[in-house]
């Protein structure tokens, strides 16, 4: 990518295109567009078209999309695979339409089968039976990579697709609802901690209520005390978890390096081109909220809940694609959590 050149970050004030954003900045790139949900709905093909004749950027980075944790997908799942499919489809398709050069899709590592073998190469995708409680977000993920296969396979086009791991950082959703796991899990520790230590005043500001009487069913309902924290599953499924800063890294490390002609080995039935982004190491869920506790300094216990789902028991990825491209991540867990907790207390 040219220094000048006109760079679209869809979902710019999310924890991934946040993170590409100032990762763009840092090296030198300024010719950044970008519009929030209510400038532009990418739902809408109107607008959506209009935007691309008006702006024409060269360069697209596609992180907009609508994301949860197990308690969402498992919740609003028309919701889930209705609007991911309308947003790719229509940046996709009018990205095709309007000649950008070169698109980069971000899609999630849960595309892949729940029993797949372990570490998931990229190999592996449609080999399996899909997680029930995340398949309607995990298809329009895997279309959203067929798509870039098909409309560069036609076309020409150089769409790529790249499948972060649980990603954790700054502008993370700390939603105790409809967060992921990581960002949850530290809210909740972090409100068990402030009333143990019988910081009222601020557990009312945290969860943005005018009084202690309206937290308190708040906290009962996700079963936060000074005592114990709740958390759901028995703590058993290993989790690989990568700084959202690293994966931004290794995302304009691709588009300012590769191709799509880069990710597959031969010309015959061309498939599975996305590039896996992680760590190769993983966490068991008990052994993240212990590393949490320790980091924010809480003193209680946990209440693993074994009647709340697992979801998938292992989800390792296979980076060697990545890595034989030529990058690999930095940041390990430990200092990532502490960066992050840091970040939720100055903000």
């Amino acid at each position: 990518m040219e220094k000048t050149a006109k760079i679209f970050v869809a979902g710019h004030r999310g924890l991934v295109g946040s993170a590409i954003v100032k990762n763009l900045n840092e090296k030198g790139y300024h010719n950044i567009i970008t519009r929030t949900h209510g400038e532009l709905d990418l739902k809408d093909n109107i607008k959506v078209e209009a935007f691309f004749e008006a702006e024409k950027p060269e360069y697209v980075f596609l992180a907009a999309a609508k994301v949860g944790g197990i308690v969402a997908n498992n919740t609003y799942r028309a919701d889930f695979i209705y609007e991911n499919l309308m947003i790719q489809n229509n940046v996709i398709h009018q990205s095709y339409v309007h000649g950008v050069k070169k698109l980069l899709f971000l899609g999630s590592t849960c595309i892949y089968p729940k029993n797949s073998p372990q570490p998931m190469k990229e190999d592996y995708l449609l080999t399996g039976e899909l997680e029930y409680t995340n398949e309607p977000y995990a298809i329009a993920k895997i279309a959203g990579i067929k798509t870039c296969e098909s409309y560069n396979l036609q076309y020409g086009t150089n769409f790529m697709s790249v499948m972060p791991t649980n990603l954790y950082g700054p502008n993370d959703n700390f939603d105790l609802e409809k967060s992921h796991v990581l960002p949850a899990l530290m809210r909740k520790i972090h409100l068990a901690k402030l009333l143990s230590e019988n910081k009222i005043s601020e557990v009312v500001a945290d969860l943005k209520v005018s009084s202690f009487e309206e937290a308190q069913p708040i906290l009962e309902r996700f079963k936060i005390s000074a005592e114990a924290v709740e958390i759901w599953g028995s703590g058993a499924p290993m989790r690989e978890f990568l700084w959202s800063e690293d994966m931004a890294d290794a995302c304009v490390f691709i588009m300012e390096n590769r191709d799509f002609s880069d990710c597959y080995v031969n010309n015959k039935d061309i498939r599975n081109t996305h590039i896996n982004i992680g760590t190769g190491s993983d966490i068991s869920i008990k052994e993240l909220a212990y590393l949490i506790k320790k980091i924010v300094g809480y003193q209680g216990d946990f209440i693993f809940n074994s009647e709340k789902p697992d979801g998938t028991l292992k989800k390792l990825t296979d980076c060697s694609k990545l890595n034989a491209l030529g990058w690999n991540h930095k940041v390990d867990l430990e200092e990532g959590i502490t960066r992050m907790y840091h970040w939720l207390l100055n903000k």
